[in-house]
């Protein structure tokens, strides 16, 4: 599991030093209508014929790389970083473990 803080200092190109970012995980946007390959799919699925293209099934991967995205507190520049890939990642402070004997005492 990743922790990762929620503020970072980081360098910052367009102020062109090190100053405090803004953390937040990057997440896909909404797939759109109207792209070439989209257009071009959908009229070939069109009428008679069944599916036209191949379906992917042999999935590898466990894990998605995990993108953060840098917001300059300065100057609001955004630029993205890469974590990795993890099972779990959350934004935030580490949390401390609580003893275990506490449990059985």
């Amino acid at each position: 599991m990743v922790v990762f803080p929620k503020k970072k200092n980081t360098f910052c190109a367009k102020c062109a030093k090190h100053t405090s970012h803004k953390v937040t995980q990057y997440k896909k946007g909404q797939d759109s209508l109207y792209h070439l390959g989209k257009r071009r799919y959908d009229m070939k699925q069109k009428g008679y014929g069944g599916q036209t293209k191949p379906i992917f099934h042999k999935k590898a991967k466990t894990t998605k790389v995990i993108v953060v995205k840098l917001q300059c507190s300065a100057c609001k520049k955004m630029r993205q970083e890469k974590v990795g890939r993890c099972k779990t990642f959350e934004l935030g402070e580490k949390k401390s473990k609580a003893r275990k004997d506490a449990l059985y005492a």
